[in-house]
């Protein structure tokens, strides 16, 4: 999956996002993404990650293999 394609689907649950990919392997399934968000304010760290995967669903289903994440609030 295109780095593009992951950016356009996160930015429509997080339209303020700034998001950083790194693609782990070349082969564009295991990624790390780095995500600074105000919808993150206030949220623990594990309602940060549902609400990414929750985003990412059917990618999650097979075109990636594996998601790292550092979520962030701005400032943080």
């Amino acid at each position: 999956m295109s780095p593009e394609a992951i950016i356009a689907k996160l930015r429509v649950t997080l339209p303020d996002a700034e998001i950083e990919l790194e693609d782990l392997t070349g082969t564009k399934d295991h990624w790390k993404a780095r995500i600074v968000s105000a919808a993150f304010v206030g949220q623990s760290l594990i309602a940060r990650h549902r609400l990414v995967f929750a985003a990412l669903a059917d990618e999650m289903k097979g075109l990636i293999h594996a998601l790292t994440l550092d979520l962030r609030e701005p400032g943080e």
